[in-house]
């Protein structure tokens, strides 16, 4: 995959469809929803931004990820539930490194929705379209020390553990630990396919 090919394919990002969940493209009308978790404390607590204040901000910034898509230099999708049309978070990838392959990915829930197995999901379905569609060979995901249910995440679709990187980030004023999980393409192929 070059450059070009990946901006191709996240101008339009292609939905996909889980059993519960749809992964779309996000819409400016989505600033509620979005506003609804993103606004918490206990939501932004280990993500690199912090709450949104107003509706308003929210709507703003969906209005920039539109223009992000046109570019194709935007890879999140907005997850939303079958059957109610309520994006409850969001899914995709952080960055991609090319030259080798690989790509980062992230994940960002309503609170209302933890603990029903709906990030898991979401994620598999971002795994899938990486080894299946871009085929990446490796994929990874990065949590801050402390946040369990995130590495818990990254357990369930089959991520190995590969470390901590001591306090290698300044966040929200602080020096953070960050921890590593990863799947490789071959193993993904051997657990769902």
């Amino acid at each position: 995959m070059n450059r070009d090919e990946l901006q191709r394919t996240f101008r339009d990002p292609p939905q996909i469809n889980t059993n519960r969940l749809i992964l779309r493209k996000m819409l400016k009308t989505d600033y509620k929803d979005m506003f609804e978790y993103a606004c918490r404390e206990d939501v932004t607590r280990y993500l690199l931004w912090d709450p949104h204040e107003t509706e308003g901000y929210t709507y703003k910034y969906l209005q920039y990820v539109q223009s992000r898509y046109r570019t194709g230099e935007f890879y999140d999708w907005a997850v939303v539930l079958k059957g109610q049309n309520k994006m409850i978070g969001t899914c995709g990838f952080t960055r991609f490194t090319l030259e080798s392959n690989s790509a980062e990915i992230g994940y960002v829930l309503n609170p209302y929705y933890w603990g029903n197995g709906l990030a898991p999901e979401a994620v598999r379905a971002v795994l899938r379209f990486a080894f299946m569609q871009l085929r990446l060979n490796r994929v990874e995901a990065k949590y801050m020390e402390g946040n369990r249910q995130s590495r818990r995440v990254m357990e369930k679709v089959g991520m190995q553990y590969e470390g901590t990187q001591r306090e290698s980030m300044h966040v929200k004023g602080r020096y953070v630990s960050v921890g590593i999980c990863s799947i490789l393409r071959r193993e993904y192929l051997e657990k769902y396919i």
